[in-house]
């Protein structure tokens, strides 16, 4: 034959030709599955597999940032494309184990295919067998074990990636596995649906007649709105009932922050007018968030009556105890409710108009924080960083993101996000670097996009090498990183270490190690020279160039809400 292949006497192909390897069944099903690239580090046989199939790779320098970037493309896309990432048996899942714990607690939906160890030496000490050590950190945790499994194993690893509540998926593929071949099509896999489940109508009643008779009610939108794009329907329940809407750190930009009912993120560091309306509200309608507590998140206060709606039922009486627990989907919900109370004409009881209220204690905010975001002084504040952003940008058409510590609570109260999807926050685990690669997964979802990320040097300092990986896959992003030289806040954890042997400095000149790594760097020292460095770099950006501006800043303490 033509291409070589012999065809047996009685003119058929040999059974070598009519089957694939597992590798390639699983590069054939995730083609199928709509996936435009495979993120990760090798080595991991699906690489080449892939790429046979037109699925180019991206290799991060770093596992952990590997999955952060997928992590920031599903984030960047409400969990609509499948994001996948692979990496070597061994040392690369050991890698990769922070970005999938950060995932986990951020409840972000991603396919994660490590290879692992040749079957039957898998549980050899010392060798790391994923399927036990990821089982907390995800929400699915198998390894294959015969290659004929792979279809059934493929689908129902893609279904629950789909489906209920967001978290990483595992499926663990033995080395020795991927390259036995199975008797199975690609082109016979039935790609999973997302179900969107809704509340009952009892339930929807209760919830409707509860926000109905509250006489100072609040809205905490979680995530879940951004993952349902639910954000038209909250924007019209809001103003349905005349109900001031605050949000969580990772859901940050599910409500426009720049609507008259809009309240802030209620993060460790907040605007007022979040506190100040929480402490006067009756009745909390968490929207589509766990109401996790944590340190980096804004409590309810027990004496507040609270709705609550998730899509997993063990988040309902986890950390707060509820008046009403409804397992569904924000937008059905939202849905739902809008169209019981416009239907049925139910009336509203006696509520003041809360617009006028929330815009005279932002301005109050606002004139409070103004020297601080507006100073002159040199080393520069961060917080004139944050306003030089804010200024620079158009919010409707970036995307922004933060690393962990100072750069969050001194960025979060004060940029408004406006454009769903347009802020990508978190709030439980904070691990530092993570920003980086949430910003290149965003601009992998969305080229159109301009995406920023503003971090500390300590940030830097743990993942700043994976900035070529920006520069080598031409994701052009915008790098901002605060540098003071020392470790921000963490004098007070260390007093005596800190006066003793200053263990919290650090040293360093980040703009030339961006620059030899590919990209385009400046280093400030002037406030009045900030803004039209952060043009410059903005300028490279569209012209598809990554980008760094390093600002010399001093070390500020004050905080949001706790100043």
């Amino acid at each position: 034959m033509a291409d070589g292949t012999h065809a047996l006497p009685d003119g058929h192909l040999p059974a070598e030709a009519k089957t694939m390897s597992g590798a390639e069944y699983i590069a054939g099903v995730l083609k199928e599955e709509g996936v435009k690239q495979i993120i990760g580090f090798p080595a991991s046989e699906l690489f080449d597999a892939s790429a046979a199939l037109d699925i180019p790779p991206l290799i991060a320098r770093t596992q952990r940032v590997a999955v952060n970037i997928a992590e920031g493309y599903a984030r960047a896309t409400a969990g609509r494309e499948l994001a996948v990432v692979t990496v070597q048996y061994g040392p690369g899942a050991e890698s990769a184990f922070a970005g999938i714990a950060q995932a986990f607690n951020d409840r972000v939906p991603m396919l994660f295919l490590p290879t692992g160890y040749p079957r039957g030496s898998e549980a050899i000490a010392p060798n790391f067998e994923s399927r036990r050590n990821f089982r907390h950190i995800t929400k699915w945790c198998e390894a294959a074990m015969q290659v004929n499994d792979l279809p059934k194993l493929m689908h129902a690893a893609i279904s629950r990636v789909r489906n209920g509540p967001p978290a990483p998926v595992l499926l663990e593929l033995p080395v020795d596995l991927l390259a036995e071949r199975l008797d199975a099509l690609p082109a016979d896999h039935r790609r999973p649906r997302r179900s969107v489940p809704q509340a009952g109508d009892r339930e929807v009643v209760d919830l409707a007649e509860s926000l109905l008779a509250a006489k100072n009610p609040v809205i905490l939108a979680g995530q879940g709105v951004l993952s349902a794009s639910a954000t038209p329907e909250l924007i019209e329940l809001a103003e349905l009932l005349n109900i001031p809407v605050m949000t969580t750190p990772n859901g940050k930009s599910a409500f426009p922050e720049d609507h008259p009912l809009a309240l802030g993120t209620a993060g460790r560091a907040r605007p007022a007018t979040v506190d100040h309306f929480l402490a006067k509200a009756d009745v909390v309608f968490a929207l589509g968030s766990s109401l996790t507590r944590s340190y980096y998140i804004l409590p309810v206060p027990e004496d507040k009556t609270i709705l609550h709606v998730t899509l997993d039922d063990a988040d309902l009486g986890k950390d707060y105890a509820i008046a009403q627990g409804v397992v569904a989907d924000a937008a059905s919900v939202l849905k739902q409710m809008i169209a019981l109370i416009r239907r049925d004409h139910l009336p509203l009881g006696e509520r003041q108009q809360p617009a006028a209220e929330i815009a005279a204690v932002r301005a109050a905010f606002m004139e409070k924080w103004m020297p601080l975001l507006t100073s002159d002084s040199t080393p520069i504040s961060p917080y004139r960083v944050v306003w030089e952003i804010m200024q620079a940008i158009d919010p409707k058409t970036s995307i922004v993101t933060h690393d962990a510590g100072n750069p969050r609570d001194q960025f979060c109260p004060f940029y408004v996000a406006s454009t769903p999807g347009g802020y990508i926050g978190w709030g439980k685990t904070t691990q530092l670097g993570s920003g980086l690669g949430f910003a290149m997964g965003a601009r992998l979802a969305r080229p159109d996009a301009t995406v920023v990320n503003l971090m500390g040097e300590s940030a830097f300092g743990m993942v700043g090498i994976d900035f070529e990986t920006a520069v080598r896959c031409n994701l052009p992003v915008l790098t901002i990183v605060l540098r003071n030289n020392v470790l921000g806040g963490y004098a007070k954890s260390m007093p005596i270490a800190t006066t003793k042997y200053g263990a919290n400095r650090v040293t360093g000149s980040y703009a030339p190690i961006a620059e030899a790594l590919g990209g385009y760097a400046e280093c400030v020292a002037d406030p009045e020279m900030l803004r039209p460095a952060l043009l410059r770099a903005l300028d490279k950006v569209k012209a598809g160039q990554a980008a760094l501006v390093e600002v010399v800043t001093h070390e500020e303490p004050r905080l949001a809400g706790l100043w």
